[in-house]
């Protein structure tokens, strides 16, 4: 995730929204038979040495000069020195740690810089800024304004072959550009197509601030390419429209543009088009805050689920992530508290279901994946983080950490309560799964397919990893790019995982060292979980705010 709207520790006055864009040049060419394969990570600092990962770019394949579709949102305090470093690399893995990859070169600056130039270009740096890289990166901002977002359906037929016809069709994508002072600005990269010259893309959305600052009559441009693997995509037409044109367009009528081929219609006669681009829906809808949903009437309900999984470590050990420990803590319970401190002021009525899952449990001793810490079935409710950590610390002697690892029978009991308010039409309900976990998943397809199911229900999920494991599995679970299948092929309606890394906020013995910035990167999760209930169109309820204006509630 790139977005986030949760006050900053320390801020005092209210602060304005920008967006960040990110694009580079003449990075360094790490690969041997191809292009670096560059991606842009922002990284924030409010404690004077610790830095938090903040957000990633999308990586780009075989480019030197790339120029990110995806944005970074941030909140900005005129009072507060805001550090940043943005740092590129190459990527030549399928690995969440970056420290497996090339380091192309990073830049650090005050968010207060960016805002005040709007638009920055600086050389990447080496490590430790201490010798000079190669390539520059440019930094632009734009206050945030307008909450306004333009949801399009698009195909296009008749597109042009690049490539020899007997071998196979063009892989066509588009990318849309805003007009600015200093040029055209990517605003929006669709997926590929491949092998179609009458592609249908998926719906997808712009915010009008990145499509055309909110201007409905501005020029916006709109480029058909066919994919290269190398890199060097072979543009296939351009076109050039305004909102205003595009929002004329019907799954019955669509409105078309023709694609123009500047090279073909300056040397062939007769040339008409390198094919049409079909805008079959543009609408523009208001994207809700996470403040107009809360003001709105809806309701945050929490569960918590602790892994008593073996992977954790031996209790008695002070190595292990469940040490009984006499000083009164571990990684769990750090994790615990820290992201207390953040639900409870979500949460309506304080009262959270905490369960365990992968332990033996008394008096059988059977193997539970969801029982719950306070051995009372019939109401596992805690009051308060107070009670959840009180339940855990008198549970965690009683049960034997055993195993398997799995996520699906939790997951399921949660969607289960999700289900029941959905079909009771209590639709200003609204269910968060906050998983706390060392990261080993041993049920991975029936955990993809339980996350699937619940993507149509009220329901989120949070995983906050603690512990040193590989958390490949996590970050294939938390599918920001590309929405999650399941290894049946049923698709998710919407992206409700997001996963946060325990380990990047503390230090040794369990201890959260910046504890503000995790609790804040744990806020902008649950935030951006109440933004996206707009994508979850099961039903819809209008709810009115304290404030008395009505917000739509998709849930």
């Amino acid at each position: 995730m790139a977005t986030g709207g949760a006050p900053m520790p320390g801020a005092t006055h209210l602060a304005t929204k920008v967006e960040l864009t990110i694009s580079c040049e003449n990075l360094m060419d790490m690969d041997v038979f191809s292009k670096s394969d560059p991606l842009c990570a922002l990284y924030i600092n409010t404690s004077g040495s610790q830095w938090y990962e903040f957000g990633r770019t999308e990586m780009i394949l075989n480019c030197l000069n790339p120029k990110f579709a995806k944005k970074f949102v941030l909140e900005y305090y005129f009072e507060m020195v805001q550090k940043l470093k943005f740092s590129v690399y190459d990527i030549d893995n399928n690995t969440y740690d970056l420290g497996d990859d090339d380091f192309l070169g990073e830049m650090e600056c005050t968010l207060g810089q960016i805002v005040s130039s709007r638009q920055i270009t600086r050389p990447l740096l080496l490590k430790n800024n201490r010798h000079a890289g190669r390539g520059t990166i440019t930094v632009s901002a734009e206050e945030i304004t307008d909450n306004r977002v333009a949801c399009f359906e698009v195909s296009a037929r008749r597109l042009d072959k690049k490539v020899l016809e007997f071998l196979w069709w063009s892989d066509p994508f588009l990318e849309f550009f805003k007009q600015t002072e200093t040029g055209w600005q990517l605003a929006h990269r669709t997926e590929v197509v491949n092998n179609n010259l009458n592609p249908v893309w998926k719906p997808f959305r712009i915010p009008l601030r990145s499509l055309c600052g909110g201007e409905v009559e501005r020029p916006i441009k709109i480029d058909c390419y066919d994919y290269r693997y190398s890199g060097s995509h072979d543009l296939i037409g351009s076109l050039r429209t305004s909102l205003s044109d595009m929002q004329q367009g019907t799954h019955i009528s669509p409105v078309e543009f023709e694609c123009i081929n500047p090279k073909k219609l300056a040397r062939k006669r007769g040339y008409k088009n390198s094919g049409v681009i079909c805008i079959r829906h543009c609408q523009v809808l208001t994207e809700y805050t996470f403040l107009d949903y809360i003001m709105g009437g809806c309701q945050l309900n929490f569960t918590i689920a602790i892994d008593f999984t073996g992977s954790n470590g031996d209790p008695s050990s002070p190595r292990s992530l469940h040490y009984i420990n006499p000083d009164g803590y571990n990684e769990y319970l750090a994790a615990i508290w820290a992201v207390g401190a953040v639900i409870q002021d979500y949460d309506s009525n304080k009262m959270f279901p905490a369960f365990g899952f992968g332990a033996q449990i008394p008096p059988t001793w059977q193997v539970s994946h969801e029982f719950p810490i306070n051995f009372n079935p019939s109401n596992p409710f805690c009051a308060g983080i107070e009670g959840v950590v009180a339940a855990y610390q008198k549970c965690l002697p009683e049960v034997k950490l055993y195993g398997p690892t799995n996520f699906a029978p939790i997951i399921n009991h949660a969607a289960h309560f999700a289900r029941q308010a959905l079909r009771q039409n209590t639709a200003s309900q609204y269910y968060v799964l906050l998983m706390i976990t060392d990261g080993v998943i041993t049920d991975m397809d029936q955990t993809a397919a339980a996350i699937v199911e619940a993507s149509r229900l009220p329901m989120s999920i949070i995983i906050v990893g603690v512990g040193n494991a590989d958390f490949s599995a996590m970050e294939f679970l938390d599918s920001d790019d590309k929405l999650l299948r399941s290894p049946w092929g049923d698709v998710a309606a919407r992206d409700i995982v997001q996963f946060v890394p325990f380990r990047t906020f503390q230090v040794s013995r369990g201890r959260v060292n910046d504890p503000k910035c995790f609790r804040l990167s744990v806020c902008m999760q649950i935030q951006y979980f109440c933004k996206s209930l707009s994508n979850l169109d099961i039903a819809v309820c209008t709810c009115t705010s304290t404030l008395g204006k009505k917000v739509a509630l998709y849930v």
